[in-house]
């Protein structure tokens, strides 16, 4: 039994649901392209960023590459901290307040300015692209921004552009993507303040944070309405300790803690809208909050070519350079043509967040999930690429006179992205569940196991009229017609295969829902494949986009765009055809016996054979709630 108290599957999926932003009150590309429709109008021309907003970014960036071509970042590496010196640099020139609006101190810069930011911060060590996008991504700068009052805002947001580091606390040690077992209570008192007790865990930037904004559940009582609740907290109020420094395999210099609370009075006035908007105040945050990891990806991408690309050209076998070599050739080929489709995938999305016409929280689930996965998959092959000395640290290469390329320190940092907000796992699930959404509305009664008689008969009459219409828009489209999307010349070919994809790929959708109906949300693999087969199709229109808009503002580099674009689209092809094979024809049915089985204790004898010299402990450690009996960790860097 948790600690939190044992939660139905029911319960937790209502909790779950009742979080989601349900409405679709903007047009959604992605959406439109998992239900059959390719809306190239929506995405091209692509959304521009004004022109003097523009020239506003570039000025900083400029200034922020200067700045950071000072720093070394296996200072951060070796020291496990990020210097107190270079936070208070990143201070000075803004970049805290990067996304916070000029009126309240920040730079007010575009979300795809944002993004390159990221980049380029990331670039010196990816420890402090953690620190800056935790602090306006998740921190208390989104949030107040979207939901705070003005009061908020104006108390809030400047001392964050200034640099008071922020962290959002939501985790706990036995509550991860469940939100339902959250534990940690804020009880309404008589004065109408909160009191605040319960333990956080994974509080990035929690070490070192000024401000919090922290996930709480209110009783429901007389005058409270109750749920999970958010507040933003002082750190240092009475109450709150920083237990642990957590040490993790990458990212050394992140400053993630365990927090407690013990009887923290949080004013009324500190919390973000009302009780029980908890849950949708940060999943709402992190529908735009999502796009700081891709940005970091995307940097890594740039990072891992130009380390291929020298090293395969310098470093000689059988009597010419590895790069010619084809099985190293085509890895590298892969870096390239995956990094542009990364940052057309951001530069897309950034915009059209920026824009504001478009329900973006496909797109950026998508562009975060997308971008993760294939991120590790370039670093490893550039591991592979750089071989022995891939594995080596930077050290060490340093120490015998080689160029101290921290390849193994990029693999160990990048690997977290799978698991930051939102896991590949989860990640699936939730574009899972958006994507099939007009189908719920449509007939989700008829799957629902609960629903009486009536109610599935009322459903299937609307269901009825709903697939009457959208099904034969299934049959053809532009994608067939060799004439269709000319305006990309050699691109074309590759939008009308995303085109007829599209429509493959919903009726593949609805096959599903047929077959299985209300078991369709446990057949997690079947989901897995149809979401990675929207986002492949996602990445081959934003690489052709970018690459149209390249050429039209500059001929040279959007030549070169489109060889890029028409690479990435050809590899994307083969994925994509062998995911639509994989739908139907898997293992998926034995893997889940044998998991079955595994866990009944069936197999046990096959581990044995070896040691596990490891302290015996529990696998998830026990809290109580109370005062403290640890010394406080919690420090400033500014």
């Amino acid at each position: 039994m948790s600690q939190t108290g044992r939660v139905t599957e029911v319960e937790a999926r209502a909790v779950a649901e009742a979080a989601r932003e349900a409405a679709w009150a903007k047009p959604s590309f992605a959406k439109d392209l998992y239900l059959g429709h390719l809306r190239l109008d929506l995405i091209h021309p692509a959304p521009r960023t004004p022109a003097d907003k523009a020239v506003k970014g570039e000025d900083f960036l400029q200034r922020l590459r200067a700045y950071c071509e000072t720093l070394d970042g296996q200072v951060i590496e070796r020291e496990a901290r990020i210097p107190d010196e270079y936070a208070k640099g990143f201070a000075a020139l803004g970049a805290f307040g990067m996304k916070i609006p000029e009126e309240y101190g920040g730079l007010g810069l575009s979300m795809a300015d944002y993004g390159r930011g990221l980049m380029l911060a990331a670039s010196v060590h990816p420890s402090i692209g953690a620190l800056l996008s935790a602090h306006q991504s998740i921190g208390v700068p989104e949030p107040v921004k979207m939901f705070g009052t003005e009061e908020q805002k104006r108390e809030y947001l400047p001392r964050c552009a200034r640099g008071a580091i922020s962290a959002f606390l939501l985790t706990e040690p036995d509550v991860g993507s469940d939100p339902a077992r959250l534990s940690m209570a804020a009880v309404p008192s008589e004065d109408g303040s909160y009191i605040l007790d319960g333990v956080k865990l994974w509080t990035t930037n929690g070490v070192v944070a000024e401000l919090l904004v922290v996930m709480a559940r209110v009783p429901k009582s007389e005058g409270h309405r109750g749920g999970v609740t958010a507040f933003v907290v002082e750190a240092n109020s009475p109450g709150v300790t920083v237990e642990n420094r957590n040490a993790f395999m990458g990212l050394r210099g992140i400053e993630n803690g365990v927090t407690r609370f013990h009887n923290v009075r949080v004013s009324a006035k500190n919390r973000l809208g009302e009780e029980g908007q908890g849950l949708k105040i940060a999943l709402t945050t992190l529908n735009t909050g999502r796009l700081s990891i891709p940005a970091m990806c995307a940097g890594a991408g740039k990072w891992s070519l130009k380390v291929a690309r020298e090293w395969s050209a310098e470093r000689e076998q059988w009597g010419r350079p590895i790069a010619r070599h084809a099985a190293i050739a085509h890895k590298i080929a892969f870096i390239a043509a995956t990094s542009y489709a990364l940052e057309s995938i951001l530069e897309l999305s950034a915009e059209m967040a920026d824009e504001g016409a478009l329900d973006i929280r496909l797109e950026a689930a998508i562009a975060k999930l997308y971008a993760s996965e294939k991120s590790w998959q370039m670093i490893d092959e550039l591991v592979q690429i750089r071989g022995g000395r891939g594995y080596e640290s930077a050290e060490s290469l340093a120490a015998r006179g080689e160029r101290a390329v921290p390849v193994e320190q990029m693999m160990r940092d990048l690997r977290i992205n799978r698991i930051f907000e939102g896991s590949t796992e989860i990640m699936h699930l939730f574009i899972a569940r958006e994507a099939v959404d007009t189908h719920l509305q449509a007939a989700g009664a008829l799957a629902d196991v609960h629903a009486d008689r009536a109610t599935k008969a009322k459903a299937a009459a609307k269901a009825s009229g709903f697939y009457a219409r959208w099904l034969p828009r299934l049959v053809a489209g532009k994608g067939t017609r060799p004439s269709s999307f000319a305006e990309f010349g050699d691109l074309a070919p590759y939008l009308r295969f995303v085109e007829r994809s599209s429509r493959k790929l919903a009726r593949n959708t609805f096959y599903g829902m047929s077959r299985w109906q209300a078991k369709l949300e446990q057949r997690q693999g079947f989901l897995a494949r149809v979401v990675d087969i929207g986002a492949e199709l996602f990445a081959m229109t934003a690489a052709c986009v970018r690459a149209e808009r390249l050429r039209q503002d500059d001929p040279e580099r959007g030549e070169a765009a489109y060889e890029l674009a028409a690479a990435f689209c050809a590899q994307a092809q083969v994925r994509v055809r062998e995911l639509f094979r994989r739908l139907w024809l898997n293992s998926d049915s034995d893997d889940d016996m044998l998991a079955r089985r595994i866990l009944e204790g069936r197999y046990t004898w096959l581990e044995d054979g070896v040691l596990h010299l490891y302290p015996d402990g529990p696998w998830i450690a026990h809290v109580n709630n109370g005062p403290t009996r640890k010394e406080n960790l919690a420090r400033r860097m500014i």
